[in-house]
């Protein structure tokens, strides 16, 4: 990674905090449901009818609860990296929400590095560099064993 100063590839989806990121999601204040993405209009909780919800950075670290890998580029409009490189994906139950959060894990780490029940956290990575900064995106790293 260069000098340049990191920036989210998406904005508002994690914190830029390089050591300790985190996503953001939100909490259903009538309830306490968790969510990511962010959710704005109405609960999606069955038993709850509420439309009022709090911002939170939910936990970085969780189990894996099931895992795959991408083998297929993807065609377009999906703009993927030439020559193309598969990669790991992991859903990860969050330790304190309990809920599941798909994502891509680091580069380097394929399948045959991950078991369900697998202790893991949120890290930040190049996605791509431009002329300012060094587009970031978050992914999941094991946690050494």
């Amino acid at each position: 990674m260069s000098d340049k100063p990191i920036a989210p590839a998406i904005d508002g989806w994690y914190t830029l905090d390089n050591d300790k990121p985190h996503l953001i999601g939100t909490s259903c204040k009538s309830c306490g449901s968790y969510y990511f993405p962010k959710q704005s209009r109405y609960c999606k909780n069955p038993s709850c009818d509420s439309t009022e919800f709090e911002e939170v950075q939910l936990s970085r670290t969780g189990k894996v609860w099931s895992y795959t890998d991408a083998q297929y580029k993807p065609p377009e409009p999906f703009i993927a990296a030439d020559p193309y490189e598969p990669y790991a994906i992991a859903a990860v139950e969050l330790e304190k929400e309990k809920m599941i959060v798909l994502g891509q894990v680091v580069t380097g780490t394929g399948v045959d590095a991950l078991k369900v029940g697998d202790e893991m956290e949120l890290v930040l990575e190049t996605l791509y560099e431009d002329d300012e900064n060094n587009k970031v995106i978050w992914k999941w790293k094991p946690l050494a064993k």
